[in-house]
This record gives C-alpha cells, structure tokens and sequence, in this order.
C-alpha cells in the first residue's frame, strides 16, 4: 500500500456556494486507478463526492475528468503515474472542460455532446433496394472507418477543444468523428449530403481550427482532428463542394502558394480565399468587402511589423532550387491515380517494427 493525495474541485449548487478544493489522502497500490482512489475518498471521508462511472475497464467513457490539468479516464489513469505527473506530487481531479458542471466531478452532456452527435445523423441510411441478406463491403472500407468507430463517447476531445470554447456552436470533434463513420462506410446512400450539410454549415468541418487538442486528448486514439480532415478531402475532391463558409477555396489557396512560393504568401491568402484562386482576385467584390472587414487586423500587423508593405508587394519566395524540390513532392501526389487513406489501424505499428501500411 501507498498513500497519494487528492485535491478534488468541489461544486455543489444546491448550497449557492462557488466551487472549492477538497483534498482526501487514499491508501492503495500505486497500479490502482485515479477513479478506485476518488471512490475510495468516497466511501472513508465524504459519501457526497459526485463522480460518474460504470464499467471501470476504460470501455463506458462514463469516468472522464482531468487529472492534473489534462483530460482522461479516471479508470484508465494509474495513481502512480498521476502522482508523478503532478507539479507538486498532489494528484488534482476537476470536471471536464467546455460542458456545464452538475456537481463536483459531473457535468451536464447532453447540450454540448449529445446535441451535437444527433446533429450528424448518427446512424446509416440505407441504400436502396436494400439487399434480401446482408452487404458485401469490402475489407478495406471497414477497416477505414474502424478508427472513428472506437469512440466510446466520453467527451475527452469535446472538453479540451478550442474551437468549441471560441465558438460554443461549433460542431465539435466527437461529432464530426462520428460523420466520417457513416461518410466512409459505403453502405451509407447520402455520403454528399452529408458533406454538402457539414460544409455548409459555419459551425461544420472548416470551423475547426486544427489546435491537435483532441487528438491529445482521446484515449481511444481516434484522433478526432484527422477525421475532420477526411471530412473534408472527401467534400472537396470527392464530391467537388464549394461552400459558402469559403473553406474549398481557403484550402485550394493554400496549396497553390505554396506550390509558387514554397511559403504561405499570407498577403495574397485572403483575397483568394474569398475571390478566386487567381492573382486577380483581389479585385472581386468579394474580396474587397472581406478585406475592408480585415482592415483594423492588417493595421494592427502593420504596426507591429508582422507585415510590411515591401513584403506585401514583393513576396519573400524560396531559392529555385528548393521551389524545384517542393514541385516534385507536388508532382508525386499529383501522379498516383487514387488517394490513399490511412488511419492507425491501417498503418499499424508497435514498439520494435517502423510504421508500415
């Protein structure tokens, strides 16, 4: 047996009062997780101490809060490793982030996740006529969709997102993890409507803004982020969508700068994203009007120098022979016949093999 101690954020708002730190010291072995210390604080020192959980094997997702600042599994955490991790050997629990808190180690999920999983439509739509037995789907388009099918709904992603905390409309990862489900399974027959919906939608797939949160925080590697991105590579060069939220062309503006450059040109980003990937469209009308909206920004970047006229006007661009080495990686992509897709549980991988697909 070893002692640890655990400093629990408190919130009880029956009493009116504002949320306070409690700590507890457990006795238990170092392997035992964060959440058999929580109930066993529980069941020594004060029977009030809210914490949701059910199965206890990281399978439930019932459990997750962060430990010492960081989102997890309370099941899944080992107290020696939380104890280790924590700046002043104090293991801290609080509720998870970006959801209200009901009481103590509990917040409320049913507003900002479950809202949002049924925003997706979250089940397969058949395709028509459907068959008198089953489907045939081939192995690999499966596999695909295994990875997002790994999410056990915790909420870990939804808490640490920085999007959702910007812009509390926002879709979310879990959400949008849960799309690519049923957008990768080719048993589904809206796959564009889908896309075209998330697309368009300004809280949808470009409202992300790639911050690699939830893919820190999923204990499940889902990697929610790379399924955003999915989403999108499939609406764009899949389906060809423009949408009204200017994220095809904000993209196609990003590779072609890049491709001429070697270097984002942020001065020319702008205008293209909102005009046309071309060196005119800054002359659009709707150029103009987003460019006008930019004007404080673009002073502000003046005056501390982040920009400068010279640079506006005369691009910096890489040494010929370093724009010829990024036109080959271009002319590779370009040149395979199809994309290729992979998740990481197609490109597999364990301690003593490199990466393989």
């Amino acid at each position: 047996m070893a002692e640890f101690t655990l400093r629990l954020r408190r919130y009880d708002p029956e009493s009116g009062d504002a949320p306070y730190w409690e700590e507890h010291t457990v006795e238990l072995e170092p392997h035992r997780s964060v959440l058999e210390g929580i109930l066993q604080a529980k069941d020594r020192f004060d029977g009030s101490i809210g914490i949701r959980c059910s199965c206890k094997a990281a399978i439930c997702g019932s459990c997750g809060v962060r430990i010492n600042g960081m989102p997890d599994l309370a099941c899944h955490a080992h107290l020696d490793k939380a104890e280790r991790d924590a700046p002043d050997g104090v293991i801290q629990v609080e509720p998870m982030g970006n959801m209200p808190v009901i009481k103590d180690l509990i917040v409320d999920m049913e507003e900002v996740h479950w809202k949002k999983i049924r925003r997706v439509t979250p089940w397969l739509i058949a395709k028509q006529p459907v068959p008198e037995r089953e489907y045939i789907v081939p192995r690999e388009s499966m596999v695909d969709v295994t990875q997002s099918m790994a999410c056990i709904q915790c909420g870990a992603c939804v808490s640490d997102c920085l999007s959702m905390e910007v812009d509390p409309d926002f879709i979310g990862p879990a959400a949008l993890a849960k799309a690519y489900r049923f957008v990768g399974d080719p048993r589904d027959a809206q796959h564009y409507e889908r896309l075209k919906d998330l697309a368009e939608d300004p809280a949808g797939i470009y409202d992300c803004t790639h911050c690699f949160m939830c893919i820190e925080a999923c204990p499940k590697d889902v990697a929610p982020m790379s399924q955003i991105m999915r989403l999108r590579r499939r609406a764009t060069a899949d389906y060809d969508i423009e949408d009204r939220n200017n994220g095809e062309r904000h993209e196609r503006a990003f590779v072609t700068l890049v491709r001429k450059y070697g270097l984002l040109n942020e001065a020319e980003l702008l205008p293209r994203s909102y005009g046309g990937d071309t060196p005119l469209a800054k002359f659009k009308p709707s150029a103009q009007k987003e460019l006008a909206s930019s004007l404080p920004s673009i002073a502000k970047a003046l005056l501390r120098r982040k920009i400068t006229p010279a640079t506006v006007l005369r691009p910096h661009k890489l040494a010929k022979r370093d724009l010829q080495a990024i036109g080959r990686i271009y002319d590779e992509v370009d040149s395979h016949s199809e994309r290729l897709e992979l998740n990481v549980y197609i490109a597999g991988y364990d301690e003593d093999q490199e990466l393989t697909a």
